[in-house]
């Protein structure tokens, strides 16, 4: 992947016949791919979608489904939530930096409640029920939870908590199997096929090709082993998601996820960064991460959290990615769970409870000073953590980290401790520069002429926070972007060379 070589562009002059011409090109075909091709083929394009695996879907298709929207959708309203663009962008700046593109959220935050009805059109089904309790999903078939810690400490504090995760529905699902990702991606490529966008999978993305002007004419791509040259009239773009599986991308860009687990798919190895760089394209926040912290919020929120000192260090009832961050940057991931016999046993019982995260605990004690010598915390330290915290609690209040009344009790004997150091996996959020027209942008600050990029291959709305729904929402949505201004970039390209659409590959290859 260190070979700089194989990503430089070709120039146009130097390919002799193309197998394949389309007026927009997409590389990627999960949801910014999708989305993008609808928009594209809806503006009058002849579109053609190439995907390195066997079918659609990509990551999207294989995530819990989460949709970040909010400023007054449809669904929040019907549920009895009030929201606001203005109130959704008060909270974004506040969660999602530092260094937040503040254009691209306003933007955002002013179409949410546009792109909300936009993916109902296309047959996203979203079921009028609101889920309350902590947790990674649903339990069911719910169509809105809070997915952000917007109704947490410190973010209740800064603006009106309302819940923006958006979920669709999906019967029988199976987490990371088949869930609300699918029941998204589903209709999507059902509308895509509709508009008559042609697809070709097993198709791998190499380089760009570029005229005399520099301007982004078409792909270079392997299939099979063998090369293929796709001429793109209007515009090229870039939908391949992120570089989480990118070893030498994650050293030198985010060095804290090295050897942690991938939550991403195999086939975010970064290329569509990596061919735009080598035309100049500058990148943002490349060392921002999104992190999964693999604990119940069942029973997190009954508990308490410390690190390797015995001390607590932030709000047990938030957004698990925002415990994820904190434990893995801050705390050299290092966290267990102190929690009494009575809430485990009211955590575990609840039908809400995250099934594939519960273990048993690792240390079982009578009293605190002896749970802290188990686990070998310095001496003192767990117990001045449990003296502090339930002295608040007799009065349900936790002055240091302001986790919500229902929550905090005081911990009672007998407790267990859980191991949770190194529960953390996580995938990343920097990527290309785009504007609001999902231009790719030159270190310069200019567009590229003719590339296009959007979903995880770009900077999105995040620069270090994270909240769930944000990767299909800003995706989605500047895929939509993308494809639009792709599909009216008629005066793209200098007259090329055209051929017939020949097969990429004959019969005796398949």
């Amino acid at each position: 992947m260190s070979d700089t070589a194989t990503v430089r562009p070709l120039r146009a002059a130097e390919v002799t016949e193309w197998d394949l011409t389309a007026d927009v090109v997409i590389a990627g075909y999960g949801i910014a791919g999708a989305c993008a091709a609808i928009e594209a083929a809806r503006a009058g394009a002849d579109v053609l979608v190439l995907e390195r695996t066997g079918g659609w879907g990509g990551a999207a298709a294989l995530s819990g489904g989460y949709v970040y929207l909010g400023g007054g959708t449809g669904l929040q309203r019907a549920l009895g939530f009030e929201d606001s663009p203005e109130n959704m962008e008060k909270f974004l700046l506040a969660a999602l930096g530092p260094g937040v593109d503040t254009a691209k959220i306003h933007d955002y935050c002013e179409g949410s409640v546009e792109h909300f009805d936009w993916l109902v059109e296309q047959g996203v089904p979203f079921k009028q029920e609101f889920w309350g309790e902590p947790g990674w999903e649903p339990p069911h078939d719910e169509g809105l939870m809070y997915s952000g810690g917007e109704n947490a400490a410190p973010f209740n504090t800064i603006a009106s908590p309302a819940p923006r995760g958006h979920l669709p529905q999906m019967q029988n699902k199976r987490t990371g199997l088949k869930g609300g990702g699918f029941m998204l991606m589903k209709p999507l490529s059902e509308v895509v096929e509709s508009l008559g966008v042609r697809a070709e999978y097993d198709v791998r993305l190499q380089r760009l090709v570029v005229g005399d002007d520099d301007r982004v004419v078409g792909v270079a791509a392997r299939r099979y082993g063998k090369p293929v040259l796709i001429r793109a009239r209007r515009g090229v773009v870039l939908a391949t998601g992120s570089f989480a599986y990118n070893e030498q991308m994650i050293e030198n860009y985010a060095p804290r996820l090295i050897g942690r687990p991938g939550a991403a798919i195999e086939e975010h190895d970064g290329i569509g960064i990596r061919v735009a760089q080598a035309l100049g394209a500058d990148v943002a926040h490349m060392d921002a991460t999104e992190v999964a912290f693999f604990g119940d919020p069942q029973l997190l929120a009954r508990g308490i959290l410390v690190n390797g000192r015995g001390q607590r260090y932030i709000a047990e009832d938030t957004y698990g990615g925002r415990i994820g961050q904190a434990t893995l940057i801050q705390q050299e991931n290092q966290a267990y769970l102190i929690i009494d016999e009575q809430s485990l046993e009211q955590g575990q019982g609840t039908e809400t409870a995250t099934p594939f995260f519960r273990q048993p605990p690792k240390w079982a004690a009578e009293t605190v000073a002896e749970l802290e010598s188990d686990m070998g915390l310095p001496a003192g330290a767990l117990q001045a953590t449990v003296e502090v915290y339930n002295r608040h609690a007799a009065d349900s209040a936790d002055p240091l980290f302001g986790k919500k009344p229902q929550w905090v009790r005081p911990l009672g004997t007998p407790l267990a401790g859980f191991d949770l150091r190194g529960f953390t996996a996580g995938f990343t959020l920097g990527g290309l520069r785009t504007d609001l027209d999902s231009r790719v942008l030159h270190v310069s600050g200019e567009p590229i002429a003719g590339l296009y990029a959007a979903g995880r291959c770009t900077s999105g709305i995040c620069a270090g926070g994270y909240v769930s729904g944000a990767s299909l929402g800003d995706g989605s949505f500047y895929g939509r972007r993308a494809g639009i201004a792709a599909a009216a970039n008629t005066a793209a390209a200098a007259p090329l060379m055209d051929s017939a659409a020949a097969p990429l590959i004959d019969s005796a290859d398949q």
